[in-house]
């Protein structure tokens, strides 16, 4: 491949341009992507994304390039999911079919074919979406009518992140993180009300009812708690600074204008949160049964 394709075939894989690649890849999960691809050898050192992989793709052997493009089309990078594996299969062939290749399912098995050089169809990026996989509210072992309730807004977040609507997806964001912090933290008061930075009562220097506590207070308390790591509390906040854009004056002194990579920000955001939570609380639940 050339250098504009390699380039091409970068932006893929870091997933950055949201309506031509159906996953947004963190620097961690690139060099997983790598390992997975059966290529240990790269680990992301926290350079820029996209320049570092084209670095790793300009090394990689003839062989060592198409095992990436089969783990590109495997549906096992995209757990299943029908509609991101279809839209891989797509936006890979539109960078392959040119170079004389391309990429199907046999079965569940990805296979690479040679073809007569072609343009094949450019996606519309009004007709194809990213998909982005629902978190695991289940994960966390809440109740299922509320996490039947998350995975419902969870819904309609896909719903205005296709439809362009970025700034009510990632207010829409902040309220799963909200509601996820609320629940862990409601279910274990015990530990929520000894945390020091547990928000008081000016008046009574009573701990406030959780129900009472903002945003900002349940991810410094989760933290504090050991429930989130430094690095998901201090992006909670971005995530929380953006969620309060809902105000209108308040996007009007900032400037702000969210776009899909805030929203590809913004959802890594709620999975790592969710992670953390699962990690730290699953023990606990079964300590309490």
């Amino acid at each position: 491949m050339d250098g504009f394709l390699l380039e091409r075939l970068a932006e893929f894989i870091c997933g950055d341009n949201g309506s031509f690649a159906p996953e947004y890849r963190s620097g961690i999960n690139l060099t997983r992507f790598f390992e997975n691809a059966g290529l240990s050898q790269f680990k992301h050192d926290g350079t820029t994304r996209k320049r570092w992989v084209i670095d790793c793709l300009n090394v990689c052997s003839e062989q060592e390039l198409q095992q990436v493009v089969l783990a590109l089309a495997s549906p096992k990078t995209y757990k299943g999911n029908f509609d991101q594996i279809q839209f891989a299969l797509k936006c890979l062939n539109e960078i392959l079919n040119p170079e004389g290749l391309n990429v199907e399912l046999k079965g569940v098995k990805p296979v690479i074919t040679q073809i007569e050089p072609r343009l094949s169809r450019p996606l519309n990026p009004n007709a194809d979406a990213i998909i982005l996989e629902c978190p695991d509210f289940n994960a966390l072992g809440m109740e299922t009518e509320f996490s039947n309730l998350l995975i419902s807004r969870w819904d309609e977040n896909e719903k205005c992140i296709q439809g362009h609507a970025y700034l009510a997806s990632i207010i829409m964001m902040g309220s799963l993180l909200e509601g996820v912090l609320s629940w862990a933290l409601t279910k274990f008061p015990e530990k929520a009300y000894r945390a020091i930075s547990c928000p008081k009562d000016l008046k009574t220097g009573k701990s406030k009812p959780i129900s009472e506590w903002k945003l900002s207070q349940m991810i410094d308390v989760a933290h504090e708690i050991g429930w989130l790591g430094i690095d998901v509390k201090r992006f909670s906040h971005s995530l929380r600074e953006f969620r309060n854009l809902v105000h209108p004056a308040q996007q009007l002194k900032e400037g702000a204008s969210p776009d899909m990579d805030t929203c590809l920000i913004s959802w890594q955001v709620v999975r790592a949160s969710i992670n953390d939570l699962a990690q730290n609380l699953i023990p606990l639940q079964q300590k309490s049964a």
